[in-house]
């Protein structure tokens, strides 16, 4: 069988696109290639209210799994609750939403060892061929981007009884400072169960899987979580892009399309990738290109625009990382969430104003001046223009 478009990968951008473009058009025929046994892999996907236009939001509801009304950070200066609503969806629900949507369409199990224009060959030989084809096969090494990394480990777990955190806690920073800017990340799935994530802005992608996992135990310890079951674990390496070369990225694709993470689409700083997933697939299905090489050049165009329109995040990462010393990276985001909640909004939309750029940086710096304007204005060795 011949198909309309194929997606190498079955991770949450490829799954969304191939659903926006399947109620876009029902008569298209649409596969997903994915190396695993199951669509989506063993993930949360977070994202804030503001993050989406009201017709998005619609859309994505069935991917839904948890909705709270605020949110709240901690550090060790303050607490605040922000009144902005907070959202995550989960692997299970995207695997169970695409199967009820694709049905026999999914090619498990199934290695991608080479993309063509037309076809899309796999380990065992066969051939699947399509007139556009999608390579969303996650993140991937890259020598035209200068990185740090956001590394985690998280716990699912059930407690004994009800753990008291009715919001999610996206950042407490309240935990001893380690290997960069560390903060505990929570999320409470209902009374008695709630997950929780050990994380670091780190220069090195080491991730210590079992020391990450025992200052769980301790931080839930600490809160007087009375763990009876951990129900499933998760963990990544994010990339925290520094700076780069737009261009040769985009010139080492080899005229294949890429989507999501592996098309550089994800929020600079924070490394949420799903608000870029969403705003992907609604421009896949609006301009619908017939061929690979149509995909290529809509791919690359939206990635460059929306590279260029981010360079200020990548100043803001390099102050992170190289201004900063990394035990005191967390005081720069300390002094970040006294800000006024609409620029916080803002700031993780991607919609920064002007003014916001200027209020960010306004204000005694947590670093010094000298190191700060040494660092900042540093740019990827293959071009200036595109840091």
């Amino acid at each position: 069988m011949r198909y309309d478009y194929v997606f190498a990968g079955g991770g949450l951008a490829n799954t969304l696109a191939a659903y926006r473009l399947r109620h876009a058009d029902p008569s298209l025929r649409i596969a997903i290639i994915e190396r695993a046994n199951r669509i989506g892999g063993n993930h949360t996907w977070s994202f804030h209210g503001t993050d989406l236009t009201p017709a998005q939001h619609q859309w994505l509801k069935p991917f839904v799994a948890h909705n709270w009304p605020r949110q709240e950070v901690r550090f060790p200066g303050y607490r605040r609750e922000l009144r902005t609503s907070y959202h995550s969806a989960t692997s299970d629900q995207l695997a169970e939403v695409a199967a009820r949507e694709f049905g026999d369409s999914f090619l498990l199990g199934r290695e991608v060892e080479e993309i063509g224009e037309r076809h899309v060959t796999v380990a065992n030989g066969e051939t699947i061929e399509a007139d556009c084809i999608i390579d969303g096969r996650g993140a991937r090494g890259d020598d035209n981007l200068t990185l740090g990394y956001q590394k985690f480990i998280g716990r699912e777990v059930r407690c004994a009884k009800p753990h008291g955190q009715s919001v999610p806690i996206i950042m407490d920073a309240t935990v001893p400072q380690q290997d960069g800017y560390r903060f505990i990340y929570t999320l409470p799935m209902d009374e008695t169960h709630i997950l929780i994530e050990d994380t670091y802005y780190s220069d090195g992608p080491e991730l210590d899987g079992e020391m990450l996992t025992s200052e769980i135990d301790a931080y839930a310890q600490r809160r007087g979580f009375e763990i009876t079951e951990v129900v499933r674990e998760e963990g990544g390496v994010l990339p925290i892009v520094l700076t780069g070369d737009i261009h040769g990225f985009w010139a080492s694709s080899g005229g294949i399309p890429r989507a999501g993470m592996r098309a550089a689409l994800f929020h600079p700083t924070t490394g949420y990738s799903l608000p870029d997933a969403v705003r992907f697939a609604d421009l896949l299905a609006a301009k619908r290109p017939k061929t690979t090489e149509q995909a290529h050049a809509l791919a690359k165009r939206y990635s460059m625009a929306t590279w260029r329109q981010r360079d200020f995040f990548r100043v803001l990462n390099r102050f992170l990382f190289f201004a900063a010393e990394p035990d005191k990276r967390a005081s720069v985001m300390e002094r970040f969430y006294t800000l006024p909640e609409p620029l916080i909004e803002r700031f993780y939309a991607c919609r920064l104003t002007p003014w916001d750029k200027a209020r960010i940086l306004i204000g005694r710096p947590p670093v010094p001046i000298s190191r700060a304007l040494q660092n900042i204005w540093v740019a990827h060795p293959a071009t200036a223009k595109n840091a």
